[in-house]
């Protein structure tokens, strides 16, 4: 009998019996994998709409609220309040000009209405109410009063903080965070959650669960991630004051794309306990929680708050370093280090041209500004942050789809393992970070300590006080930052090195640059230097924002220096 005869009997029901037993067992077995599948989705897809559900309940139940406090106080004038910066909002809520109940649902009205055209929040926190009838008992805090927004995944009790992935879901945290119970202490009204990139390991803003967050200057464009929802809620006019979290530019790329501030703190200089992540347990590249406000004096402000006595008990682990603020309103000049061009990614032409504008007028009032070259190791980055072949990001995203918006970025991570020692090999520059970190992850901690080290000992001979260099921007079209992960050299080497860093906006694209971005070619002229151009291509006023850098624990210093830059760029409009 041949093998035509095996199926001929195979396919009429004939012997051999062996044969038709094999096929029956497998598939079986496939269509137990299929139902499974299945299964696994319809659970996906029941946990989705829960939390569409529950988010929807807490916006309709906010909306009832506002309407009720604007029916019952017809006095307020919720356009004054919104026009306050950070400090004279709270000064006049100190002193009993405005009242927190006033404060509170004008912002909440405002984030309403943001919300409805970004789509920027992820839950309104019903017990913010609770709070604000409490909130007297606070009045001598910093914060007094002032309503704060916070990024999906920092801890509130009783809420889930998913990180934008389903198995995250249904989770709700025990207790507050560290930064929210501090928050809360210092008399600041947490109010609502706000979107982030399906993983957090993403500079888009869109995940299954809430959808996509769009950037408030053009909605054709992204607001940045992963603390995508915060840029767009403080971009939009809806919060004065949010919390990030940054391990690569999360706080420093959307503040960038909405045209706000965003400050990353030294690395556990602010407590991250409480907040939740995708790839907890790497030591090499660093995360921080850090502010985000609409100018530099109201990220001091919310530090000087953080950092205080009740976080550092708290959290022991936190060095108890409380605010400097000597340092923070020193008008000493500054010896600024200064580069455009890291090798990498060539910025656009608005960034080259924010960098030498910005550059010109610190000369002018009498900084000193040098020009060291730039440092950055993009492999050990990218081997500190991947360390473990990204098996623990994936692991998260099973069981669910994968967001558009990740979608390009993860299909290198899912190759199998010998196929990515191929490619290593092909893409030439790898190999020698191959090389240098196949000791494993002990051997790359050390090589990022050393790395470290070198870079401080540039700064201290060249006497480096801080650094002006490239910021990631205009926005990106949605979906193209995860094809474009080569340009985040900008941001993740110092979460590498660990100093402190932070965005200033200091103009917006022009039609010069528009037209100038047409010829452009990048270092390589390579396929992402291709897209790069495509990304950020239709940026006519977008916001343009510089970086501004300090060495390890001189976070005041470099918010001083992104305060010098904000000052001097705010002059040269007038």
């Amino acid at each position: 009998m041949d093998r035509m005869d095996n199926y001929k009997q195979l396919i009429f029901g004939a012997k051999p019996k062996w044969t038709v037993i094999l096929t029956v067992t497998a598939c079986s077995a496939s269509a137990l994998v299929l139902l499974l599948k299945w299964f696994g989705h319809q659970q996906s897809w029941k946990k989705i709409q829960k939390a569409k559900v529950r988010r929807e309940k807490s916006l309709q139940r906010a909306e009832h609220a506002v309407c009720q406090f604007n029916e019952s106080h017809p006095e307020t004038d919720t356009s004054l309040i919104l026009s306050l910066s950070l400090a004279e909002l709270s000064k006049q809520l100190k002193d009993g000009t405005l009242t927190p109940q006033a404060v509170f649902h004008s912002y909440m009205e405002k984030t309403l209405e943001v919300n409805r055209r970004l789509n920027c929040c992820t839950e309104v926190l019903l017990e913010s109410w609770d709070q604000l009838e409490d909130v007297d008992s606070h009045k001598d805090g910093l914060l007094y009063g002032v309503p704060v927004s916070i990024k999906e995944n920092i801890g509130y009790k009783g809420h889930d903080s998913t990180c934008g992935v389903i198995c995250k879901l249904d989770l709700p945290a025990t207790g507050d965070s560290v930064l929210v119970e501090v928050l809360k202490r210092q008399g600041a009204i947490p109010f609502v959650k706000t979107n982030v990139p399906q993983g957090l390991q993403n500079f888009d803003c869109g995940n299954p669960i809430y959808g996509l967050t769009l950037n408030p200057h053009n909605p054709q464009k992204t607001s940045g991630g992963s603390s995508g929802g915060e840029g767009a809620l403080i971009g939009g006019g809806g919060s004065v004051l949010g919390l990030g979290s940054d391990i690569g530019g999360s706080i420093r790329i959307p503040s960038s794309f909405c045209g706000i501030c965003g400050f990353k703190p030294t690395a556990n200089r602010l407590s991250l306990r409480g907040a939740s992540s995708c790839i907890r347990g790497q030591k090499s590249v660093l995360s921080s929680l850090g502010p985000m406000a609409r100018d530099v004096d109201s990220l001091a402000l919310c530090m000087q708050a953080l950092l205080c006595d009740h976080m550092f008990r708290l959290d022991p682990t936190v060095p108890p370093i409380p605010f400097n603020q000597q340092v923070y309103q020193s008008s000493k000049p500054l010896r600024i280090g200064y580069y455009e061009n890291d090798g990498y990614a060539m910025p656009s032409p608005s960034m080259g041209r924010a960098l030498r504008e910005t550059k010109a007028l610190l000369e002018k009032a009498g900084h000193t500004v040098s020009t060291p070259q730039p440092q950055s190791d993009l492999f050990l980055v990218v081997r500190g942050l991947l360390g473990d072949g990204c098996t623990t990001l994936l692991s998260h995203l099973k069981g669910g789809p994968v967001d558009p918006c990740l979608r390009d970025q993860i299909i290198p991570y899912s190759l199998p393992r010998t196929v990515k020692k191929i490619l290593s090999i092909l893409l030439k520059p790898i190999v020698s970070c191959e090389r240098q970190c196949s000791e494993g992850n002990v051997a790359l901690y050390l090589f990022s300590k050393d790395y470290i080290h070198e870079v401080i000992a540039e700064w201290r001979r060249c006497e480096l006080d801080v650094l002006l260099c490239p910021m990631v921007g205009p926005a990106y079209i949605h979906n193209y930052p995860g094809q474009l992960t080569s340009t985040l050299t900008y941001t993740i080497i110092y979460n590498l090195l660990n100093f402190p860093a932070g965005v200033v906006p200091v103009s917006t694209v022009t039609a010069e640059d528009e037209e100038e971005l047409r010829h452009y070619k990048g270092n390589y002229g390579d396929l992402w230097d291709k897209l790069y151009k495509k990304a950020v291509t239709d940026g006519e006023g977008l916001p343009v924002a510089v970086q501004c850098v300090a060495l390890p624990w001189q976070d005041e210093l470099c918010l001083r220096f992104m305060r010098e830059v904000e000052m001097l760029v705010r002059e040269d409009k007038k």
